[in-house]
């Protein structure tokens, strides 16, 4: 296979990685994010405590991580169709990608969270803060860095997960060295998609690490 025959095959894939990628991020973001803040807050020593619901919370978590992603990308084929329509392509994917990495996150951000110092949530509180207000301005400002830090962690995770899409008809960059560089042994096309894959991994974790230095100086 010539250059010409690979370049556009690549361009194509890449994208549809960078696509998968980045609506995965936002989906787990906006699942993981209160999810780790529910844990945190319904400890019984957190704003909420309710022992019952932080038990239910950590069990769906714990039973999402546990999952190979192979296997979550199987399991989840009913509610993949109904959501999206189909099984098969770069928006289908997506909707597991979410899954698997939504209770990944979700761990971070509960770990982010419980780092922040007790003593700056009773200044809080003895300032007369609502419970609402110490969540929004004093537990997730103070943990910033270690959220950008674990979703930079998490991102990288899911460029990982949407590689073995690919093994279902997912589309992106693993599709393609299953299809090109496995079954038709083409090595020199497989060898390109890796060093693609590992180069969009460094800028991810480049630009997360600069993000949360930023932040944790100031």
């Amino acid at each position: 296979m010539t250059w010409d025959e690979m370049a556009p095959l690549l361009w194509e894939n890449t994208w549809q990685t960078v696509q998968m990628v980045l609506w995965s991020t936002l989906f787990t973001a906006l699942l993981g994010l209160p999810l780790g803040v529910a844990l945190v807050v319904t400890d019984r020593r957190g704003l909420f405590p309710s022992w019952t619901l932080n038990r239910l919370l950590a069990l769906v978590v714990n039973v999402g991580r546990s999952l190979p992603f192979i296997i979550l990308m199987i399991a989840v084929i009913p509610l993949t169709r109904m959501i999206v329509g189909t099984t098969i392509g770069t928006a289908a994917t997506v909707v597991p990608l979410t899954l698997g990495a939504a209770p990944f996150f979700a761990r971070l951000v509960e770990t982010s969270l419980r780092e922040v110092g007790a003593d700056k949530v009773q200044a809080a509180h003895a300032m007369g803060a609502s419970r609402t207000t110490i969540i929004g301005k004093v537990l997730l400002p103070e943990a910033m860095p270690g959220l950008v830090a674990g979703l930079t962690v998490t991102v990288v995770a899911l460029i990982s997960y949407s590689a073995m899409a690919g093994a279902i008809g997912g589309g992106g960059l693993g599709d393609l060295a299953i299809r090109y560089g496995y079954q038709r042994f083409e090595t020199t096309l497989m060898v390109i998609t890796v060093v693609v894959l590992v180069v969009i991994v460094q800028l991810v974790q480049t630009l997360g690490d600069t993000v949360a230095r930023r932040l944790q100086r100031g």
